[in-house]
Formats: C-alpha cells, structure tokens, sequence
C-alpha cells in the first residue's frame, strides 16, 4: 500500500482541526454585515488617516514635541499670510510715521522736502498684505526689547537708509539727554542710554573684504572682493543680538565680478574673473557660515534684505525712452511688474542658497512691493556733493538718483517688515 502523502495528511488534519463552531461562524458573519453596511465610512475614515501616515508621517510626533521658542518672537504669523505680497493703499491717516523735519539723524542725501521736492504725496502710503493685516509698529515694544541689546544693519547705503529710518520711527520715545550718535569709520551707533541699547550700522557694501570698505571714499569702478574674507568685517558684528544683512547693488558692475584669491597686500594679486552669480553665490554662502558660526540661534536672530530696485529706465513701466525716476509722483499699477534693474538670477541665487542652508535667517523679500514705488526716490532733491555743470541743470534725469530713498517713506515700511518677523515669524 502506497503511503499516504505528507502534505495531504497534514492539510486532512489542519481541515479538521480548523472546523468552525457556531459562535465563531456567528462572529464572522456579524463582522462581515458590519463591513458591507458601513464599509464606506470605513473607507472614509481610513483615507482620512493613511495620507497623513503616508505623505506627513513626521506630523504626528511633531505635535507632542515642545516647539523651539524663537528668539524675541512674541506670536505668529497666520500660515495663510504672506505679507510680501499685497498692495500699495493711500494713508492720509496713519502716514506718515514723523517728520522729516523732526527727525535730526536723516543724511542730507535723503531729506527731500529740505531740498526741494514739491509734493510730499510719496509719504502718504501704506502697504497692504492681501491676505492680513501688518502689526502696527510699536516703538515702545521695539525699544523695551532691545534694552540691554544691539541691533545692527550691515551692508551698503541702502541698508544705511534703513537703519536710519528705524532711528526716526524709535527716537521721539527717549529723551534728548538720554541718545547720542556717533560715527567711527565703517561704524555708526546710536546709542539709547536708558535703555543702555544700541542700534548701529556698519557699512560693508559686499559684506567681505573689498577695495570698497572705506565708508567715505569708495566709488571705485574696477571693484574687487576678496574671496572668504568676511571676518575682516565680521569681528566687528560679534555680540550682536538682533542682526539686518543687505548687500546687491555693489555687485552690478556687469556681467563679470573680479575676485582676489589672496590678500590685498601681496604685491602680485590673483584675481579671477567669474560671473556676478558665481560671485553672489560665493557672499551668500560665506554670510551664512558666519552666521552659523557667531549667532546663537536661541538668543539672536537674523535678517537679510532682498534686492532694492532702481528705476533708471521708464521704457520698463511704459514711459518714454530716456526718461528715468525724475518727476514721478504715481505708483506703478501693474501688479505683475518687474524692473530690469532687479536680476531674476539674483533672486534664484538668494532662493538657492537659503533653500539649501540649515542656518536660521529670514529674509525681508522688498523687492516686489518697492518696485511699484518709481515715486519715492529722492531723484534730484538732495545735497549734491559736487557742483552741477549747466549741462546736467538744463536736463535732470542726468543726474537723478534712482537708487535712494526720501524719508520720511518706502523704507519705513520695510522697518514694520522687519518688526512683523521680529515678533511675528
């Protein structure tokens, strides 16, 4: 006789012993009734749970874990809200914050009714985030958070303005006896005595070392910057507990930037040639190692300043050819508009290498919202350094400045930016 098979005796003994009883049949068939009945509920509740499990697992042990305090961050920002991005709205009201005459530490470069302007409507705006409202700027919050503090904006005159406006919207609150001013070569400090805080300004036009530092005479047009030589400057920031970077402008010679691989005192140089991009690429990077390696991310915070735009060419907002920011007295209605002075590769790098960096820094982005602003450069009313020649008087756009800003104005906005991430990232 054949013996039996392995398989079909174990598979014999397996049917026998798996037999279902009643109750177990009962179960199953109770489950499987539930299943059909409310089977799309099931479904419902499991494709509500399986994308966050799937797509955000790391959701979950985020919400038992305590969040990181920001530095000086006093509430939040609506997720919904980006408050770069809205609308230039009159303010006869609110605006302006002072006045121009009311504030002594304004450069004659930027005191435009002083030199002439005949309008003051550049003063009467207020930007309008499309999703929220901006904080209103708070100079009593601002001083008592930087008693026992500095504050410093770090980079070329643009950041310079800024800085100054910030004095202009603090000072009125401290009395005469109890603030001074003072400049010592690259650094300027403003000093709040009651309050023993500083708020300061260090002029480093590409932020490293270049043969642009003299903060007096530096209109040189063949510039060069040394390669990874930020400490020159950054020894100076070291202590700093709320910090404001801004550098562009100095890097627009062309499309190449030169670049010294050595030191300023050899007697014979390398220097490189490579694109403004690459060269851009290379200051960002070395501005965010020093920040890693100097800012303590639980007590200080960090700021950079996007691109200021000129508006040198009006054939960008549909003017006529050869006209520039001189007799503009509108804003630029198109909400899409975007000068060529602003280099898109420039923004790309900005976004690449932050995007890239672990190292905490936000970016204040008043590009898009002070492109709409062709009215608010200070354009021909302001102290010229050198006397103008019968040629320039006979046509001012030769020499308008495009570049700056009137205060009062544009860059006290940016100030309540800068205010609205300080205390509410």
């Amino acid at each position: 006789m054949k013996p039996s098979s392995p398989i079909s005796v174990t598979t014999s003994s397996l049917a026998r012993k798996t037999r279902l009883s009643p109750y177990l049949f009962t179960l199953l068939a109770f489950i499987l009734f539930v299943s059909v009945l409310y089977g799309e509920d099931f479904m419902c509740i499991f494709g509500q749970l399986e994308p966050n499990f799937v797509l955000q697992p790391s959701r979950t042990p985020e919400k038992n874990k305590k969040e990181e305090k920001i530095a000086f961050a006093i509430g939040k920002t609506e997720e919904s809200c980006d408050i770069f991005s809205g609308k230039w709205v009159r303010d006869e009201i609110s605006r302006p914050q002072y006045e121009e005459g009311d504030c002594p530490y304004i450069q004659p470069q930027l005191t435009c009714q002083e030199h002439g302007r005949p309008e003051k409507d550049y003063q009467f705006w207020r930007w309008q985030p499309n999703h929220c409202d901006l904080p209103s700027f708070n100079a009593t919050l601002m001083l008592e958070t930087l008693r026992g503090k500095r504050m410093m904006y770090v980079g070329d005159s643009l950041n310079r303005g800024m800085y100054v406006s910030m004095i202009c919207l603090l000072h009125r609150l401290i009395p005469d006896d109890q603030k001074s001013i003072k400049t010592s070569g690259s650094l300027t400090v403003f000093t709040a005595k009651e309050y023993n805080a500083t708020i300061e300004f260090y002029w480093a036009p590409f932020l490293l070392e270049s043969n642009s530092d003299d903060a007096i005479v530096h209109r040189i047009s063949d510039r060069v910057v040394r390669k990874g030589s930020i400490n020159k400057h950054g020894r100076h920031w070291k202590g700093v507990d709320i910090i404001i970077f801004n550098t562009y402008l100095w890097w627009m010679t062309g499309l190449k930037m030169n670049i010294l691989q050595g030191s300023f005192d050899d007697k014979e140089k390398s220097i490189v040639e490579v694109s403004t991009e690459d060269a851009y690429r290379m200051g960002m990077k070395s501005m965010l190692r020093w920040v890693k390696n100097n800012m303590d991310r639980k007590k200080t915070r960090v700021f950079f300043t996007s691109m200021s735009p000129t508006h040198a060419k009006s054939i960008d907002w549909g003017g006529e050819p050869g006209q520039n920011c001189y007799n503009q007295t509108t804003l630029i209605e198109d909400p899409n508009y975007w000068g060529s002075d602003c280099r898109k590769s420039i923004m790309k790098v900005i976004g690449e290498v932050f995007g890239r960096s672990k190292t905490p820094i936000t970016l204040l982005n008043i590009t898009q919202m002070s492109n709409y602003r062709k009215d608010a450069h200070t354009s021909i009313y302001k102290k010229q350094w050198s006397p103008l020649t019968a040629e320039q008087l006979e046509k001012p756009t030769s020499y308008a400045d495009c570049v700056h800003w009137c205060l009062p104005g544009l860059q006290d906005t940016w100030n309540e930016l800068l205010f609205a991430k300080l205390f509410y990232p």
